[in-house]
């Protein structure tokens, strides 16, 4: 056991580094009243800390989910909630030491010591959960007003053609439904974030009807955005 959380927590930090992703570099905020998922919290409130912080952000951007607290199965039972059929949990780890009184093998003297530990176990994200106290699926109020957007900007973007939808926690560009998500305008970081990103996914938008190739390259090394599956 103790093998297979390590391997499964490197694999998965590794994993991330391959694919150039950087969670705590994304330009907008979740819309959830607990704060951004770059701040991972417990049913209790209280923070991941280590290396929990960065199996969850992975979680998150694989998912695509808005909220930051996560709690087991059994927790989220006591809630008198349950998690949904078939969804599938995070890891994250619980590292301590143990003491244990062992005999000096030169002195022949008893003598402590201590011995780290890891265990893994399973925790899922509230919007994987139903039936929950409403605070934990709680939204945040816009963090812009939405009269901050440019006219010259989003006459420029309808022009394109392109077929942009909004929602969610994430932002790609879809190439067998041929379409770009994005987040709400209102929970980027300011209008300049909100434009630079869709101009991000609308050139692979672009580059798929123009220049098919060089679509292809860039859907293998683009760590920026998240693509789905087929």
């Amino acid at each position: 056991m103790k093998c297979d959380v390590y391997e499964k927590v490197t694999a998965t930090i590794i994993e991330e580094l391959e694919k150039g992703a950087r969670p705590w570099m994304k330009p907008w905020d979740a819309a959830h009243a607990a704060g951004p998922v770059s701040k991972p919290l417990r049913h209790n409130g209280q923070p991941y800390n280590g290396i929990n912080i960065l199996m969850l952000w992975a979680a998150c951007m694989e998912k695509g989910f808005s909220a930051p607290i996560w709690m087991t199965f059994r927790q989220a039972k006591e809630l008198g909630a349950h998690v949904r059929k078939g969804e599938k949990g995070a890891l994250v780890v619980y590292a301590n030491t143990i003491t244990r009184t062992e005999e000096n093998q030169q002195t022949g003297e008893e003598e402590e010591r201590a011995i780290p530990f890891m265990k893994g176990y399973t925790v899922f994200n509230v919007e994987q959960i139903e039936d929950l106290p409403p605070h934990y699926t709680a939204k945040a109020s816009p963090r812009m007003n939405p009269d901050q957007r440019l006219d010259h900007a989003e006459g420029f973007f309808a022009a394109t053609g392109a077929d942009i939808r909004r929602g969610g926690n994430r932002a790609f560009y879809a190439p067998d439904p041929d379409f770009v998500q994005m987040p709400e305008f209102e929970s980027f970081k300011s209008a300049g974030a909100y434009y630079a990103t869709l101009a991000h996914e609308v050139t692979h938008n672009a580059a798929l009807r123009f220049m098919p190739r060089l679509f292809r390259r860039s859907l293998v090394s683009c760590g920026f955005c998240r693509f789905p599956a087929a």
